[in-house]
């Protein structure tokens, strides 16, 4: 029998999302034994340190309530962690969520091979197609498609799955009902018509650049396998392998170019050995013997995926072969724009990085910088006065 929603929520509210909490709740039986303890009781325990009884000390069960009420009032589901439906593979993490948020329908992940998908943001053609095209395969052949739900790899990842008519999870870094992203507000849509929006930070938290990170782990922890599209050396994604490596899971890695930076972070897992993903194959065969649902007879190459949608009889003359020079040259404008902004500091190098050739709207830049809006468009207008950037209608910027 589970306990009281409230106690969970109560414990996330206090102690963060990400806190390891296991010990704490053994050293004192139950979550609700916790919440009734005295502060004495709390300073006496070996498992919590000062600052955690400070932080117990913030939050009562009127703050789990009110939450409780938001959630019925939006359709929004609770799963805390002593819920039958928790997923048992992330239970088993060392830093699991006390509380997971759900919009649309959690599928029972332990009857999936569920493989997750991350990569940049700023995700070249190659990349964007490997993801798409990788996550379509797999999920032709009943694969759980896990992603991050943000711009880049983690959209042509869902997209892919979606194309399949399969199962997908977004794992997002900021509360239900936050107006982050509103340019993924479609594709939100059919992940939870088709799978579900998850995550474990209260309702209306908004994103910022610290939820990302902590939010990764979960996407590790749903998943057997990662796979990582494209990353260069400080990418998050080389969060989510460390996680996802920590975890005892499968760590694929798309190869690529050896001469492009935006890869450097892949080639290096590759170095390191992960298992080099090259086709949807490489993916579910790893995972057959353990899942009966997975049809490996449905396996497509990515070759015949792009054919598929392909009208071979208008482009016969046409490879869908990726031609790993090309990714070179494409990012060479994107080498110099770098080197400009090594010579800016703070907020302006982030968003000045995060800007293309193309218009972008400011909701785009502040989802690729992780900065608070008001402090992109302070950064914008000192770069558009150093004759950096410009401006267009409909607050769109973009690269001198």
């Amino acid at each position: 029998m589970s306990t009281d929603k409230r106690y969970w929520i109560w414990i996330q509210l206090s102690l963060g999302c990400g806190a390891y909490f296991k010990d704490i709740i053994k050293d004192f039986g139950s979550v609700e034994n916790l919440y009734n303890a005295n502060i004495m009781e709390w300073k006496m325990s070996t498992a919590l340190v000062a600052r955690q009884v400070e932080a117990l000390q913030r939050h009562t069960l009127n703050d789990a309530e009110e939450i409780i009420y938001n959630c019925d009032k939006n359709g929004w589901k609770i799963v805390t962690f002593d819920d039958e439906k928790y997923p048992n593979r992330l239970r088993d993490i060392p830093n699991p969520p006390a509380v997971l948020y759900v919009d649309g329908t959690l599928p029972d992940i332990e009857n999936y091979a569920a493989i997750a998908v991350v990569g940049t943001r700023k995700a070249s053609t190659y990349a964007s197609k490997a993801a798409r095209f990788m996550s379509k395969g797999a999920a032709l052949c009943g694969a759980l498609i896990i992603s991050g739900g943000a711009l880049g790899v983690d959209s042509c990842a869902h997209r892919g799955a979606l194309e399949a008519g399969g199962k997908t999870v977004a794992v997002l870094g900021n509360g239900l009902g936050s107006d982050y992203l509103q340019q993924n507000k479609e594709l939100r849509g059919l992940i939870k018509k088709n799978g579900a929006l998850v995550t474990e930070y209260p309702p209306f938290t908004p994103a910022s650049k610290h939820t990302f990170p902590m939010r990764n782990r979960i996407i590790s922890g749903l998943s057997l396998g990662v796979m990582v599209v494209e990353a260069g050396v400080k990418s998050g994604s080389l969060i989510t392998a460390k996680y996802a490596y920590e975890q005892g899971r499968d760590i694929f890695a798309i190869p690529a170019s050896i001469f492009d930076y935006n890869f450097y972070g892949t080639n290096k897992l590759i170095d390191d050995g992960a298992i080099v993903a090259t086709n949807p194959g490489v993916l579910v065969s790893q995972y057959a013997e353990r899942f009966a649902s997975l049809d490996l007879s449905k396996l497509k190459t990515v070759r015949e995926l792009v054919n598929d949608m392909t009208d071979k009889s208008a482009n016969a003359e046409q490879s869908p072969q990726i031609e790993f020079d090309k990714i070179a040259r494409d990012r060479a404008e994107n080498v110099s724009r770098q080197n400009k902004a090594l010579q800016l500091s703070g907020d302006e190098n982030s968003v000045y990085s995060s800007l293309s050739e193309n218009l972008e709207n400011i909701d785009t830049i502040i989802e690729k910088s992780g900065i608070d809006s008001q402090k992109v468009l302070v950064a914008l207008t000192m770069l558009e006065m150093k004759g950096l950037i410009e401006s267009a209608s409909g607050k769109r910027y973009k690269l001198k």
